[in-house]
């Protein structure tokens, strides 16, 4: 098997004068969680449509464990995930599991032990067309579970899901990536991809504009949030050197700088009552607005893409 469970190349890929990829490179690790980040027409979902082989890529190369992922040897490998699928309305969930393990080469009786590992037992008999839409996704990860995959592709996989049902979800997820499997996720709710992505790739316009850990990411803006107790007013604190901006919240006051140090060495002398300060970094969705804050709002699932 590649030492890579996901590969790509220098991908391009338009839709008419469209250009949703260009020239993306892209890897995921056995055993990594990489998260897919980026505004609706970043080029996500095409990404994911060249990774699961539904599109075929114009320019480039993509590889899943070495293989053309749409061939349905190369498939088999893979477990996907997308934000809406449909079933057929007559079957069960156990039907529904059931079929996917043979469709991957896998004994039916293992839908089982997968049914549990979701927590959705309780479902087996259920025919899909009762299935609220957070039911749906968690069927829908017992599908892409059941063949035992080296890579899991997950397009918005939390939709619909109760606070609860995300954190079974996520459990699930770190104990097959903790057992080797590579996962490439797209999401909107960051403090997800913040909890759970080894890596973060951002996306701009079918551009990568920047990969680092979530971590990383988030200190690569110099501002710091500074939040504190305070009487001084907000007109005297803006003055002060460095400080970028001051408001204020009832008794507490949230002021930002690139030099957090500076700031209090001239705000103390001024309150000898502050107090319950704090000192924060950016988060992950200040990093992301700053690096994508002048795009564009067209989404690339409007345009054909396949789901």
């Amino acid at each position: 098997m590649d030492a890579r469970v996901l590969q790509i190349e220098g991908v391009r890929h338009r839709y008419g004068a469209l250009t949703a990829v260009d020239g993306v490179d892209l890897r995921v690790a056995p055993g990594e969680c990489v998260a897919l980040l980026g505004p609706n027409g970043a080029g996500k979902t095409t990404l994911i449509g060249l990774a699961t082989g539904l599109l075929a890529a114009q320019e480039g190369r993509v590889r899943v464990c070495g293989g053309d992922p749409r061939s349905a040897a190369t498939r088999r490998h893979l477990g996907v995930v997308q934000q809406t699928m449909g079933f057929p309305t007559t079957l069960t969930v156990a039907e529904l599991v059931r079929g996917a393990a043979v469709r991957a080469g896998r004994p039916a009786a293992a839908a089982g032990p997968v049914l549990a590992e979701v927590g959705i037992t309780d479902l087996a008999r259920r025919r899909s067309a009762k299935l609220s839409g957070g039911q749906r996704q968690r069927v829908a990860l017992a599908m892409a579970l059941v063949g035992d995959p080296d890579l899991l592709l997950l397009d918005e996989p939390t939709a619909g899901l109760d606070v609860a049902a995300r954190r079974t979800f996520w459990q699930v997820l770190a104990r097959r990536r903790d057992a080797g499997v590579g996962i490439l996720l797209t999401t909107h709710i960051l403090e997800e991809a913040a909890s759970t992505a080894d890596r973060v790739v951002v996306l701009h316009r079918g551009r990568v504009v920047a990969e680092d850990s979530p971590g990383g990411l988030s200190a690569r803006l110099a501002d710091r949030t500074l939040t504190a107790r305070s009487g001084v007013d907000v007109v005297v604190l803006r003055g002060l050197p460095g400080v970028l901006t001051a408001v204020r919240d009832g008794e507490r006051v949230r002021v930002t700088s690139a030099e957090p140090e500076r700031v209090l060495r001239a705000w103390l002398p001024l309150d000898d009552a502050l107090g319950e300060l704090r000192v924060e970094g950016a988060g992950l969705e200040q990093a992301l607005f700053a690096l994508t804050d002048d795009r564009s709002e067209r989404d690339d699932e409007t345009m054909g893409v396949p789901a």
